[in-house]
């Protein structure tokens, strides 16, 4: 079953040039069960991946271009009156999707936002009193500029807890960006990226993960570093518990890629940056990505054989 996280892995680089990180963090978010939050600027290959991922999977792929006039039924779907039948049809909306790309999501309003919340966290729709599930399983790539602010809706707290990494792409160095112009003198590889993986094989892989082995004691550090968030100076608002979930998640999909069935505290030090910032209000002005760098130095781990 770990070949399969290999072939994977190459599929993607297939599309994505020198972005062996951001696949592997993406990586993480999906067998963890969670969601990635892209925060960068356009044209880094953002939508690439998430199209890339979908296609891999052999899961259905929407995009959502959020725009202040998006509507929350727009993402959700809606009832449908039909002359024919004399009754209301659902007419399922982009969320329907196994990989759901939700590009610029704080230009949407918040009203828009929210609509998010309930299938983020529950993997369920509710319209007009009814309750629909998603198709499983359900992923969530969201983007947003982290430089371009005029017309923007900030991600209240609750939204961003739904997410359980962040991350950024970057630019692609000279060498990498010599080998994207030369992949485009032809057509895009996209066309003929196929699947690699099935579905069944994405659910079999979370439940893997779900049976990393974690320690008391490292549960304890997670369990630190979350609660000294809380009560750090530099800090309004600390993580919350389902950050500290996140985390541990995150650190069991962390050790599974890297063929381990056990967590080490390097991978709850290597994926906490990316799991607990964007949950961090800091009243400081520094960056919280910073902050949670320093609580790593700082939260001491408990004596542990691993």
């Amino acid at each position: 079953m770990r070949d399969q996280i290999t072939v994977l892995t190459d599929n993607l680089s297939r599309t994505i040039v020198g972005k062996s990180e951001a696949i592997r963090l993406v990586l993480v978010a999906l067998l963890s069960g969670g969601h990635a939050l892209l925060e960068d600027v356009p044209g880094v290959g953002k939508t690439l991946l998430a199209k890339s991922l979908a296609r891999s999977i052999n899961g259905r792929f929407q995009r959502v271009q959020c725009t202040p006039d998006l509507l929350p039924n727009d993402i959700t779907g809606t009832n449908i009156w039909n002359p024919s039948t004399r009754e209301f049809e659902f007419m399922p909306g982009p969320a329907f999707a196994n990989v759901l790309l939700a590009d610029e999501i704080n230009r949407a309003t918040p009203r828009t936002q929210s609509a998010l919340l309930e299938v983020m966290e529950e993997k369920q729709i509710t319209v007009d009193g009814e309750t629909r599930f998603v198709p499983y399983p359900f992923f969530v790539i969201a983007t947003q500029n982290p430089v371009e602010y005029q017309g923007t809706f900030p991600l209240p707290e609750a939204q961003m807890d739904r997410f359980a990494v962040s991350l950024s792409l970057g630019y692609p160095t000279e060498a990498e960006e010599l080998q994207m112009l030369q992949r485009h003198q032809k057509p895009m590889v996209m066309d003929d990226l196929k699947p690699c993986i099935s579905l069944e094989t994405v659910k079999d892989l979370q439940s893997l993960v779900s049976q990393v082995k974690i320690t008391t004691e490292l549960q304890q550090y997670i369990l630190n570093l979350v609660r000294a968030s809380r009560n750090d100076d530099e800090i309004i608002l600390g993580a919350s518990p389902r950050g500290a979930v996140a985390l541990q998640k995150a650190s069991q999909a962390l050790a599974f890629l890297e063929e381990r069935d056990y967590v080490i505290p390097d991978d709850i030090k290597a994926v906490a940056p990316h799991v607990l910032a964007h949950r961090l209000i800091s009243a400081s002005g520094k960056q919280a990505k910073t902050i949670v760098e320093r609580l790593l130095r700082t939260v001491p781990i408990e004596n542990t054989e691993l």
